[in-house]
């Protein structure tokens, strides 16, 4: 779907607005026009824009004071200077301002077509080579995905066939896996890669915001909306918008979600009007929606539009070639950093017991349990007793950037309980030494509150 241009016409002059809009309209441009400096730094705080035609007289304001703030609101912004009185002193002044070029009224409208054509390629240019540093500056150690397992190289070389293409991608996996890093690697693999990337958490953000947060609000469209707010699919135009935990989400935006993935249009909440961006959905889930589908907690329709291309992330227990090799990029990064103060190894019978370990909370599980051998090692060696502790029960807090997280040890021999009674134990402890509160326990967790509830439910111990 093509990306509609947006030109602020700013003009005191309505029928001259009027006149250069239809034009512009049958060009394919979507128009926005503004009579006062006010009116236009209005729109400019709040809505993307492409170029301006903007009037060096205005009721409220002279057009060379108001472009530098337009400049910088707007950085890559190009914007087109309009006058009845030209001047070289004014057209020079204008230049040495930011403004891309100086038209004199009445415009020929040609060659205020080809003007604008030109500073939009210009601005284009700018977007690109911007795009393209901040996708130098993601390229970091952190980022890198380890894959030396079959299951994780055909993962990757199913990513990369993906991002080639446009479609609506799924990924799945259990918690901790990384789903986010693949997702981040189809935008950065796709021809969006100098585009945004704009990551959503759909189960973090409370069911009351989530419609104005995707898709903007009008000012006064709700009780304290006291201005006009983009949302975060505008926010993603022409790049891609990753939304996750997308079981988390509630029904009522669902169909509203669906919408917008057939048509690639939407309406701000209090707006009539609609807009179209093209963006890319990638989406990502734990759960399993077809479950989901079945306990009326997820639209069907939703998911086969969501379901263009899967991928599926394997737990790290399925991955085990993958844990030294991660293992030795954390503590690279470790040492590298000096985030702690030594440079730390782990010692063979340490990594032995790693790799028979199952690991319910998968890679981000595995750095914890790591960082928590880094802070009780002596001399950087890291043993088997500065990860598990006692073999038999110890409680272990470990930190991360993330969040806080608190793993209690499980590691008996080689025998492991289930899974589910992994994570069952671990929910209700972490709960516990909260004293029930089970909003913090949902942030320790990584989860939310929402999806704490219906485990706790599960199992029987919810009020």
């Amino acid at each position: 779907m093509k990306h509609c241009q947006k030109i602020l016409i700013l003009d005191d002059e309505e029928a001259l607005r009027a006149i250069i809009a239809q034009r512009l309209k049958r060009k394919g441009y979507e128009i926005i026009e503004a009579g006062t400096a006010e009116e236009g730094l209005s729109l400019l705080k709040d809505t993307l824009i492409d170029a301006v035609l903007l009037d060096i007289r205005l009721p409220d304001g002279d057009g060379l004071i108001l472009l530098p703030m337009i400049k910088q609101l707007q950085p890559d912004l190009q914007v087109v200077m309009l006058t009845g009185n030209g001047s070289i002193e004014s057209a020079i002044e204008a230049m040495k301002l930011g403004a891309y070029d100086y038209l004199t009224k009445p415009c020929n409208l040609s060659e205020l077509e080809i003007t604008l054509q030109k500073a939009l390629e210009k601005q284009k240019l700018l977007l690109e080579n911007t795009g393209l540093r901040q996708a130098v500056k993601r390229q970091t150690p952190e980022l890198k995905i380890i894959a030396e397992s079959a299951p994780m190289l055909a993962l990757l070389d199913m990513t990369r066939k993906v991002a080639q293409t446009d479609a609506s991608v799924l990924i799945q996996g259990e918690s901790g896996v990384g789903k986010e890093l693949i997702a981040q690697a189809i935008h950065r693999c796709s021809s969006r890669v100098n585009r945004p990337w704009v990551p959503v958490n759909a189960g973090a953000i409370p069911e009351t915001l989530i419609e104005s947060e995707l898709f903007g609000h009008e000012k006064g469209a709700f009780t304290g909306a006291g201005s006009q707010k983009i949302g975060l699919v505008e926010m993603a135009d022409n790049g891609t918008l990753f939304l996750d935990e997308i079981g988390e989400m509630p029904l009522s935006i669902q169909v509203k979600l669906l919408r917008f993935l057939e048509s690639g249009e939407f309406r701000r909440v209090g707006d009539t009007r609609l807009r179209q961006v093209d963006v890319r959905i990638v989406a990502a889930t734990n759960r399993d929606l077809l479950q989901e589908i079945n306990h009326g907690r997820f639209r069907e329709d939703l998911f086969y539009r969501l379901n263009g291309l899967t991928l599926i992330v394997p737990p790290l227990r399925e991955r085990r070639e993958d844990i030294l090799p991660l293992i030795k990029q954390f503590l690279e990064i470790q040492n590298k950093n000096k985030l702690l103060y030594n440079d730390y190894v782990l010692l063979p019978e340490t990594s032995e017991q790693l790799l028979n370990y199952n690991f319910p909370g998968n890679v981000r599980e595995l750095f914890h349990l790591i960082e928590r051998g880094q802070i009780l090692s002596i001399g950087g060696r890291i043993t088997p007793k500065d990860i598990w502790g006692n073999s038999e029960q110890v409680l272990k807090t470990a930190h991360s950037s993330d969040s806080e997280v608190e793993f209690f040890d499980i590691f008996r021999g080689n025998q492991y309980p289930s899974i589910e009674d992994v994570e069952k134990n671990y929910i209700l402890a972490t709960l516990k030494r909260l004293k029930g509160n089970k909003t913090q326990a949902a942030t320790i967790l990584g989860i939310s509150v929402r999806n704490l509830y219906r485990k706790l439910q599960s199992y029987g111990v919810v009020e």
